[in-house]
């Protein structure tokens, strides 16, 4: 199969790891995969990198002739491109794809990944966006579909959830017991006995970094924090940080292409999201065997459980949060017991294998739908 992955946007988070990882793992089963993104954008260059072909589409800003462009150009490369199917993993890039096919008399069947459980906007253009325009729904967990089709009202059997895979080869626990001093030595961290928390997660408001810092400052004991991710809310957390810790207490590492490293430096993984679908930096965390303390929204509680794998804590609120770090800061062994059992967790639903089998199995079904239609 030839198949069409697009992302619009120009920020690093987990649509475009996951769009990416489904490019390298279907290239890596025979099928050819081409990426389209505006100039710029990190998918694109990181797919350069992987030697993924990459077509670049014109940004969809500026005056309404400027926006036409990246119409235009979708409309092109589908028409032309030969492809078998199209993957959109963003709103803009997803009503290009749709308008493109809208437009073409033989167009290739669009699948739709709807990536976290922030709502779809209600109307008939979002409708058709979802329902007419898309063959199929993608989402990363059972809760973000059933969201959709209890909140927005679509049709359940035209939405299927495919968690988000990881390569628990690659994100396993390390075989040393220095690993974890190690790590840090050569991310050039201090060496003077804090504990070390960390997160990776864009910086956006809905992630709740801000929630973390905040429960930082209140901990019985100093505890360092490892901010991994970038984004609109960094300036705005830097000064936070500022106010309320001393110098130092919260390093902001911005995008890292490898968060392995960063992931072998931490005690605690902690993920307070406000929003979510499966995110892949707490999957990972768990495939490294972290102590993990997140959220219960939207499909977490589909790869953790509280108390066996990770520690839940209510979305938006400090204390409980803080409560949380304190409590797994002073029991080790609690620490050990919540990280040997997300590793046991990951190993059971967070494997890239059964992710591509999904992935792969829905494109065969709607692209031999399609062949049979067009004879």
């Amino acid at each position: 199969m030839k198949i069409l992955q697009t992302s619009s946007s120009p920020h690093w988070g987990g649509a475009q790891i996951r769009a990416l990882t489904e490019a390298a793992g279907l290239r890596s089963r025979g099928h050819e995969v081409v990426i389209a993104s505006p100039a710029g954008t990190p998918i694109g260059r990181r797919a350069a990198g992987l030697r993924i072909p990459v077509v670049e589409l014109p940004p969809a800003d500026g005056p309404l002739p400027t926006r036409l462009q990246p119409c235009i150009a979708m409309r092109r490369l589908v028409r032309d491109g030969g492809f078998d199917a199209l993957a959109t993993h963003g709103t803009i890039d997803s009503w290009l794809a749709a308008l493109a096919c809208a437009s073409l008399r033989r167009a290739p069947p669009i699948v739709r990944t709807h990536h976290a459980t922030a709502p779809v906007p209600h109307g008939p253009a979002a409708r058709w966006l979802y329902m007419s325009a898309a063959t199929r729904i993608v989402t990363t967990g059972e809760s973000v579909r059933q969201s959709l089709v209890r909140d927005q009202g679509f049709d359940g059997r035209r939405i299927v959830a495919i968690p988000t895979g990881i390569d628990l080869g690659y994100f396993k626990p390390a075989a040393t017991p220095t690993a974890t001093e190690e790590a840090r030595r050569a991310l050039g961290l201090p060496d003077d006995g804090l504990p070390v928390l960390g997160t990776v997660a864009s910086l956006r408001r809905s992630k709740g970094h801000h929630f973390l810092i905040e429960a930082l400052a209140g901990l019985d004991r100093p505890a360092r924090l490892l901010v991994v991710g970038d984004g609109p809310q960094r300036a705005a957390l830097e000064k936070q940080a500022d106010a309320l810790l001393p110098e130092g207490r919260v390093l902001f590492a911005g995008a890292q292409a490898e968060v392995l490293p960063w992931l072998r430096a931490l005690d605690v993984f902690v993920l307070p999201t406000l929003h979510e679908g499966v995110p892949q930096s707490l999957s990972q965390a768990m495939g490294v065997g972290l102590c993990c303390v997140t959220t219960p929204v939207g499909g977490i509680p589909e790869i953790a459980c509280d108390g066996e794998s990770a520690l839940f804590v209510p979305p938006g609120e400090v204390e409980p949060l803080r409560d949380a770090l304190q409590r797994v800061i002073d029991d080790p062994g609690l620490r050990a017991r919540l990280g040997t059992g997300a590793r046991a967790a990951a190993l059971d639903c967070c494997s890239i294998e059964a992710m591509l089998d999904r992935v792969e199995a829905l494109y065969r079904e709607l692209v031999d739908a399609s062949r049979e239609r067009r004879r």
